[in-house]
């Protein structure tokens, strides 16, 4: 028996991993999920807030790491207009701004906020993205206006009423960065708080967070949520629960299969490695 567990099919695996990953989709059951003390932080700064503070949103990410970084922008982008902050949202990235627009209108379909939808330069602006990494944020810090001189929509951005009174990160409360390389969190730390004495908050995917977690001990992030369990784990905080919540329970799923396998393996080859020796 042993001898043929050894010898299964890789691909049998894989088979039982895949229906792992999306049982878990279509089942209503929930699991603990345990709060942190970096993705605290980043709640702990929101809740010092009060109605009408100004949060930046760089969404520095593409579509490939949506699955991890979306759910975050949609747990906070939902706190920020149920608080009734002002939404400010920019990309380094080319496909960043498009990505908030895909948040936004998830926002805008929940029936939590059927009544009060997020509406354009009353709750939130999209000024888009611009190229220029690092220097798009050195300009930030001395003009807005200059550096984005026209919004997602091609409005000017000087005709946005939201914009009265913004001109550079000082007018700004809070900003979160949604991260998944370069231009991302780094580059945010060393130009916006390091320069011009931003107050940070960031999410970053879990191939990144490792990296950024230096920043957050040394007192230049105010908070790191990473991957999906910082997102399962915004979305706990908050209290309005999405796919970071879901996916997570999907991954556990994953990996208790995985370490199933890798349990039977080793028995299976301690049990047969006498035999083999015979």
């Amino acid at each position: 028996m042993f001898e043929k567990l050894l010898s299964i099919d890789r691909r049998i695996i894989f088979i039982f991993v895949a229906v792992a990953l999306i049982l878990p989709l279509f089942l209503n059951i929930s699991q603990y999920i345990a709060i942190s003390p970096e993705v605290s932080k980043i709640y702990d700064g929101l809740e010092e807030l009060k109605p009408g503070s100004k949060v930046l949103f760089a969404f520095d990410y593409d579509p490939p790491s949506a699955p991890e970084l979306q759910p975050m922008a949609e747990a906070v982008l939902k706190y920020c207009f149920k608080n009734k902050l002002k939404v400010y949202i920019i990309g380094l990235w080319p496909q960043g701004p498009m990505q908030a627009n895909l948040a936004i209108e998830v926002i805008r379909d929940d029936p939590q906020f059927a009544d009060t939808p997020p509406v354009y330069d009353q709750n939130y602006v999209n000024l888009g993205f611009m190229s220029g990494n690092e220097l798009v944020i050195q300009g930030m810090g001395s003009s807005f206006q200059s550096t984005f001189p026209r919004d997602y929509q091609g409005t000017p951005t000087a005709d946005l009423e939201m914009m009265n009174g913004v001109n550079n990160f000082s007018n700004i409360d809070y900003i979160f960065n949604l991260s998944a390389g370069y231009p991302g969190t780094v580059e945010w730390v060393l130009f916006a708080v390091d320069r011009f004495h931003a107050t940070l908050g960031a999410g970053n995917t879990a191939v990144q967070a490792p990296q950024i977690y230096p920043y957050f001990h040394a007192g230049q992030l105010q908070g790191l949520a990473g991957g999906l369990k910082g997102a399962a784990e915004l979305e706990k905080l908050v209290g309005f629960y999405g796919k970071g919540t879901k996916f997570m329970l999907s991954q556990s799923f994953a990996h208790l299969t995985v370490i199933f396998f890798i349990i039977i393996g080793n028995i299976a080859y301690f049990a047969t490695r006498g035999k083999k020796k015979q």
